[in-house]
């Protein structure tokens, strides 16, 4: 006769394929949503200047682009309509407290003037003194 249960003894087992199923569909989620270049994703023909050099970037900045269409974008995020309220909002979330820090604004050549006013504006309101507009040197004609 036989008195002791053999299912009682074995080890409780922990099923790990469903977690492996999920952290695979969120790296795949994470991979397809990451920003690898900022580049790649808005093109700005920037103006052209003359060949005057001035100082060259040092240290981190606050990127503010506007597109040939008076779309606004701030840092890698796009501004979602075109008001000075919501620009200033997204930048407030951007720079945090940092108030004196620098300021890019690549704004694209055939951006409409308004866009770029509305831009140094926001900038202007939020306390920010210290801004560059991004050109790119005029090619000289002999």
């Amino acid at each position: 006769m036989k008195f002791t249960d053999d299912n009682a003894l074995d080890e409780p087992e922990i099923n790990v394929i469903s977690l492996i199923d999920v952290i695979l569909v969120l790296l795949i989620f994470f991979m397809a949503t990451a920003t690898f270049e900022q580049q790649s994703r808005l093109k700005v023909n920037l103006p052209q200047a003359s060949n005057n050099s001035i100082e060259k970037d040092k240290g981190a900045s606050l990127l503010v682009q506007i597109n040939a269409e008076g779309r606004f974008f701030v840092g890698n995020s796009e501004v979602i309509n075109e008001s000075i309220e919501t620009l200033k909002a997204a930048i407030a979330a951007t720079a945090g407290d940092k108030r004196d820090q620098r300021v890019v604004l690549r704004a694209d050549g055939r951006t409409p003037h308004q866009s770029v006013i509305t831009a140094m504006d926001a900038l202007s309101q939020l306390g920010f003194v210290n801004l560059s507009i991004a050109t790119v040197r005029r090619e000289e004609t002999k």
